[in-house]
């Protein structure tokens, strides 16, 4: 395929998204199946241009005076992709599989910008009715934090202590580009590329199938070591889900003590089994939801692990469409379940012990909030700040920019180059 056939599908497939309200990998999917004489970088070219388009919707809607799947997609290939508009016109021109001529408005627009300066929220690609919860947390710096958000992430991975050493896997991995993350030891980064360029499949990777490394952000990678999991320490992850945070709690313990995977949803649960093997994990037990209960752990962890259900603002870069799905109910209900599972998690934590409180989420409501009302309902807990720990892993040259009044943590895009990620540490008096 040719640039105005790829400009053309990732139109039909953007079209399909808006219209339908599908999820992008399925309909991404759906059309690679309906087209199969397209390869695997002519997908690649049309999922970059619809995820970039999503990525940049309400800046370049702003720009061109439309939300049309056609106007946001030529949009980001001239603008966002730097192809240029007589680039463009070209493509156009000479490809019969390609969208229609430009119109006159869409010519002038992409030309030159409308007379006048964006809505911050426009500018900054968030959602008009989620901007006074980025000011309240980002106050000037709310417009940088929302840009950081809408950009390509890299691809993070989390070194393997059990297996592997990080000079190990930098050489095994050079190939492809690999580097060490900034702050966290574990962690090894392939940057993200631009325009039509892909990725590289580090799944097939040696590597990743003898289970030297995972796939898991940076900002995952720190709040799990900020957790200060310890050999020989009863542990409960309460939501594991897949099981990133539940392998790398595990290499923190060095194999050594207990850890209790669970989670109320066990199709999320089922990866889990698979990753251990792999990841040569001997020191996790996995309570099904289905066939096992929790009474047995009451009073009786040292570390309660919780990386709670959230709208997952934190991590946009990734999933740039839910920004667009995202609804006052649905906040209101992650707050509610966030809520249920604090006080839940409060019952399994011994007098002494600790319980770290995690989301992928920047909004207020769901994190510094959440904490406050916490602690009024359970004056057993304090905090215990975050800060003190941050530096005595990962140095004091490096502190992260959001450190609260209550000692909780929030990592950002522009800030620490990661996923956006909150983190608190409560601890409950003996």
């Amino acid at each position: 395929m040719r640039d105005g056939g790829r400009l053309s599908a990732a139109i039909e497939v953007l079209s399909e998204v808006e219209s339908r309200h599908r999820p992008v990998q399925l309909a991404l999917r759906d059309w690679g199946t309906s087209h199969r004489f397209a390869g695997s970088g002519d997908r690649t070219v049309i999922g970059n241009l619809v995820y970039d388009a999503l990525r940049y919707r309400q800046s370049l809607a702003w720009r061109m005076g439309s939300e049309e799947p056609r106007v946001l997609v030529l949009a980001t290939y001239v603008l966002t992709w730097e192809q240029g508009l007589e680039r463009l016109k070209t493509v156009l021109a000479e490809d019969h599989h390609a969208p229609e001529p430009l119109s006159e408005t869409e010519e002038q627009r992409l030309a030159e910008a409308p007379e006048g300066t964006p809505e911050a929220h426009d500018a900054a690609d968030v959602p008009a009715w989620l901007w006074p919860s980025f000011l309240e947390v980002f106050g000037e710096n709310a417009e940088a934090e929302g840009r950081a958000l809408a950009t390509r992430a890299p691809i993070d991975m989390r070194l393997n202590t059990l297996k592997s050493t990080r000079e190990k896997l930098l050489k095994r991995l050079a190939h492809a580009g690999a580097e060490a993350t900034a702050i966290a030891p574990t962690g090894l980064r392939i940057a993200a590329k631009a325009g039509s360029a892909r990725m590289p499949h580090v799944q097939a990777e040696e590597g990743y199938q003898k289970g030297w490394f995972e796939l898991q952000d940076e900002a995952s990678q720190i709040v799990s070591l900020l957790a200060g999991a310890k050999a020989g320490e009863q542990v409960l992850d309460l939501c594991a889900g897949g099981g990133g945070k539940t392998l790398a709690l595990a290499a923190a313990m060095e194999n050594k003590g207990q850890i209790y995977a669970f989670d109320a949803d066990r199709l999320r649960l089922a990866p889990i089994h698979e990753r251990l093997k792999r990841a040569g994990v001997h020191n996790v037990q996995v309570r099904d939801p289905a066939s096992s209960k929790l009474d047995d752990l009451k009073d009786g962890m040292d570390l309660v692990f919780i990386d709670a259900p959230c709208t997952g603002t934190g991590v946009w870069r990734r999933r740039p469409d839910s920004k667009w799905k995202l609804t006052e109910k649905a906040l209101a209900d992650r707050v509610e379940d966030q809520a249920r599972v604090l006080d839940t998690a409060a019952g399994f934590v011994k007098p002494g012990g600790r319980l770290a409180y995690v989301t992928c989420s920047v909004l207020p409501q769901e994190n510094s909030g959440q904490i406050k009302a916490f602690l009024e309902r359970h004056p057993e807990f304090s905090v215990r700040p975050a800060l003190a720990s941050w530096q005595g892993l990962f140095g004091t040259d490096k502190d992260p920019a959001y450190a609260g009044e209550l000692g909780d943590l929030l990592l950002t895009p522009a800030t620490t180059g990661s996923d956006g990620f909150y983190f608190a540490l409560l601890e409950r008096s003996a």
